[in-house]
């Protein structure tokens, strides 16, 4: 049965949970906004859709563990502080006007309870695979614009832009260097597109989002979460049309990196 538009407007999120210490998230796939967000909103679902980040749910679908996100980041940015986490002004979003009418204290309330929520489910989620497993790694899946200038213009440069960033800046780097190696050089020889990927370590990025902060900060021996920002070569980041065979490449590349993940957390015990 399909689901319908009021049905995924009331799910927040969705989590599979299984055995495996590697977890993949897509906190910021979801377009879904709450009925009392949707009417104060001057962005356009199109404009909304452009800094949003779709199909990395997909991307993540062959992970045993996954958490994915079906509300906006309009509505709350979860990878952002909880006081930054609404974007109150054109300064917080990419110069957007987001609201035609600002939303009421209690609206406001009713956001910030989300992201309390999520943040409590996921310590309970991951303190639960730390303690069957010890050491796990969070996929923290993301995608970003390159043609921000116009449809028809000059895309970012490549020097400025690789295909794929990788974040680690909150991370202790030594600790899990032998992981983050493992993920670059996974990603850098993995054909996507029919080609190999320029892979490249904080550049457009450092990884400095809430989530990874998140959990370096509660599980500082044992977890170790990498930002993986994909530069949106696989959709039309202006009409949104998606690159099918691209995406089915980048979601392959991230089922396979799992048992080498797996592999090297069992190394290292």
């Amino acid at each position: 049965m399909a689901t319908t538009d009021n049905e995924m407007n009331r799910r927040l999120w969705s989590v599979r949970h299984g055995l495996s210490a590697i977890v993949g998230t897509a906190i910021h796939d979801g377009h879904a906004t709450r009925d009392d967000v949707l009417p104060l909103m001057a962005l356009s679902d199109d404009e909304r859709l452009r800094e949003e980040d779709p199909f990395t749910a997909e991307m993540i679908s062959g992970l045993v563990n996954q958490v994915v996100v079906h509300h906006s980041r309009f509505e709350i940015d979860l990878n952002r502080a909880r006081d930054q986490a609404i974007y109150l002004s054109p300064a917080q979003a990419w110069g957007l006007k987001v609201w035609n009418e600002l939303p009421s204290e209690a609206v406001l309330q009713r956001s910030l309870s989300f992201h309390d929520d999520y943040y409590a489910m996921l310590l309970q989620m991951l303190g639960s695979i730390e303690q069957r497993h010890g050491e796990f790694v969070v996929l923290d899946v993301h995608s970003y614009n390159h043609r921000r200038s116009g449809a028809d213009a000059a895309p970012t440069d490549q020097q400025s832009a690789p295909d794929i960033n990788i974040g680690t800046s909150s991370m202790d780097r030594g600790r899990w260097s032998d992981v983050v190696d493992a993920v670059i050089n996974h990603f850098s020889h993995a054909l996507i597109g029919g080609r190999y990927l320029d892979v490249r370590e904080n550049v457009a990025f450092q990884g400095k989002g809430e989530q990874t902060r998140f959990i370096h900060e509660h599980f500082p021996e044992n977890g170790c979460a990498i930002a993986i920002e994909f530069k949106k070569i696989f959709m039309d980041e202006w009409t949104g049309q998606p690159n099918k065979k691209v995406i089915e490449d980048i979601r392959d590349a991230i089922t396979t990196l799992e048992p080498v993940l797996e592999e090297l957390l069992r190394a290292r015990r």
